[in-house]
């Protein structure tokens, strides 16, 4: 019983297909569109071809009923048109113009079907020349002598005689039209067919590579001819593969600088103990000291990857406050006073008042701290800092310069990244992991704010914070 069902389910036609679906959509479609053509235009036409039929027996009769009264002006009466048939057929067709039947090539000669259509009545509307059956949905011209009417022509309309000639054309028109109605309708599946092909291969081509993607290979990438929806699609989607494999990279560069990070302070202090446990380093004050110098960095280290990473998944917490940002610039400052007199840096600040932001105090306290790290770090000695403090188009924007060594150009953008140092070897040496301006930025963008890093006129770096003012406090 459990194979039966696969079975039965492979028999039946994939309606889920989007090949089949599209050329389904496409043939009902073009069937309806041809269908109703070909209704409307039979109709038009058979309508049209009535109505110039009518007109030209309306004209025909008008003549015929005029020949009509000059016979009975000159016999004085029906008595001998009505008494003579052949003389009333002779006439009849003398007077519309037909002296034989028609002949079609398939049918051979077809008899006039105008003439069972004609009748005669008197002046009191009684039938003398005519069928009985059809004298009642006659239509009737009067027959008019000296201004008096003395009978009446009477005729059965075309599109009451069903079995008259222009009811036959009407309908070899009709079938014609369905001819051609078929015609086009096997053409626009053809059509529908070729162009439900063509689009499913370019969407199996994008779903195929999808796949590929799926299953992590990155390097994956489409062909994006034209400029249609689809060729969009494609772009966007190569745009994906690669940010996919950018976001590859940097995770593994990531995980590679972190174990890096954290093996340099463990390998120390496994350096450092193992020297005590072989009696090759004695356990003194100064051993201890070392050993709290190593598990601080690490300390901090982890204590900056954890505060990367509650701020990547948003759970980072800030306490907002409005608080004038000149005081915090200058507590930070003065916070790291003797350290900046120590590296025999000059710190000049230039702070405007009234800059009121709405921020977490602490945090804003925390990148300040980190700026003035960086530039403890980085700034050989002597050297000089420059703080500004302006408020500009809604924003409390502080210029943060230090004199030299500065950043080569095609390295600014990638000062902000987790755990890049433009000099390694220099960075490690005083103590940096890479993730002090990480964390600025961070920051920064949690407040609403932007930081931009670019040359400073001072020969080093600059770093540009901005920050939303407080618009209800601010002066």
């Amino acid at each position: 019983m459990t194979d039966s069902v696969p079975q039965r389910r492979g028999l039946r036609p994939r309606f889920d297909r989007l090949r089949t679906r599209l050329l389904l959509s496409f043939a009902a479609a073009s069937g309806a569109l041809m269908l109703a053509a070909s209704l409307a235009v039979g109709w038009s036409i058979e309508s049209d071809f009535f109505e110039s039929l009518a007109r030209a027996d309306r004209a025909r009769l008008d003549a015929f009923a005029t020949r009509l009264a000059s016979e009975y002006r000159d016999e004085r009466g029906w008595d001998a048109l009505a008494a003579d048939r052949e003389r009333w057929q002779r006439l009849s067709r003398e007077a519309l113009g037909f002296t034989r039947g028609l002949r079609d090539p398939a049918l051979g000669e077809i008899p006039l079907t105008i003439d069972p259509r004609l009748m005669l009545f008197d002046a009191e509307r009684r039938l003398l020349i005519g069928s009985d059956e059809r004298a009642a949905e006659a239509e009737r011209v009067p027959i008019s002598v000296d201004d008096a009417t003395v009978g009446y022509l009477g005729y059965v309309p075309r599109r009451r005689l069903a079995e008259s000639i222009d009811a036959l054309f009407a309908q070899r028109q009709r079938d014609k039209l369905l001819a051609i109605g078929a015609a086009m309708f096997v053409a626009s599946l053809l059509v529908a067919a070729g162009l439900a092909q063509w689009l499913s291969r370019r969407i199996l081509r994008i779903a195929a590579a999808t796949d590929a993607l799926i299953a992590g290979d990155y390097d994956v990438r489409l062909d994006p001819a034209g400029h249609d929806e689809i060729a969009q699609l494609s772009r966007n989607f190569n745009r994906l593969a690669e940010t996919l494999a950018a976001a590859r990279q940097s995770r593994r560069q990531w995980i590679a600088d972190i174990a890096h990070e954290l093996r340099t302070p463990l390998a120390v202090l496994r350096g450092e103990i193992e020297a005590m446990q072989d009696g090759v380093r004695r356990l003194d004050d100064g051993s201890l000291a070392s050993l709290a110098q190593e598990v601080g960095r690490l300390g901090r280290l982890i204590e900056d990857l954890r505060l990367l990473s509650s701020a990547d998944l948003g759970a980072l917490t800030y306490r907002m406050e409005s608080f004038d940002l000149a005081d915090v610039i200058a507590e930070a400052i003065g916070a790291h006073r003797r350290s900046l007199d120590e590296q025999q840096l000059d710190c000049r600040l230039q702070l405007a008042e009234g800059c009121i932001v709405r921020a977490d105090r602490e945090r804003i306290v925390q990148v300040f701290g980190n700026l003035i790290q960086n530039t403890l770090r980085y700034t050989d000695a002597p050297g000089r800092v420059a703080v500004a403090l302006t408020c500009s188009d809604g924003d409390a924007v502080v210029c943060w310069d230090d004199s030299s060594p500065g950043v080569p150009a095609d390295r600014l953008p990638r000062l902000t990244e987790r755990l890049y140092r433009v000099d390694e070897s220099r960075s490690r040496a005083h103590g940096g992991s890479g993730l002090g301006l990480a964390i600025v930025r961070a920051i920064v963008d949690a407040h609403g704010g932007a930081l931009v890093a670019g040359p400073s006129p001072l020969g080093g770096l600059r770093i540009e914070l901005r920050i939303p003012l407080d618009r209800g406090e601010s002066r």
